[in-house]
């Protein structure tokens, strides 16, 4: 321990503790910080960029770093990179592939006609008129 620190500990914790912190409570809101940002997932897959000829938007590692596109999705151009010329490339690129966050709720609205403002019936006054007939 250092001068006027009762704590076993580093120069920097010496400072915080020294702080009227605590080295409990330092330690709690350290790890408290981070704990949510530990992650493998989802949200990380966004990051992943950084390592040689790895495209922003698809992930594949087909991005030419001297002419800025993709060559397998055509990121850094407006539309997405789309040919009609095997059906293998066309059943891994079409609509539905990906999340469809939009279009899966225009499809709930479709499938029951964009009916807006009405109310259900009650199943248990339903269950019983069949029932009783």
């Amino acid at each position: 321990p250092r001068e006027g620190c009762a704590a076993p500990c580093s120069w920097t914790l010496c400072v915080f503790v020294n702080q009227e912190l605590g080295p409990r409570n330092f330690q709690d809101s350290f790890l408290s910080s981070h704990r949510s940002k530990v992650t493998k997932g989802t949200s990380s897959f966004g990051k992943r960029r950084n390592k040689t000829h790895t495209c922003h938007c698809c992930g594949s590692k087909a991005y030419r770093l001297w002419k800025l596109t993709c060559g397998k999705c055509g990121y850094s151009a407006k539309r997405k990179r789309k040919y009609n010329c095997s059906a293998k490339a066309k059943r891994q690129n079409t609509t539905g592939t990906g999340r469809m966050r939009h279009l899966k709720i225009v499809d709930r609205g479709f499938r029951q006609r964009f009916r807006e403002g009405t109310t259900p019936k009650p199943k248990r006054a339903a269950a019983a008129a069949s029932s009783s007939s």
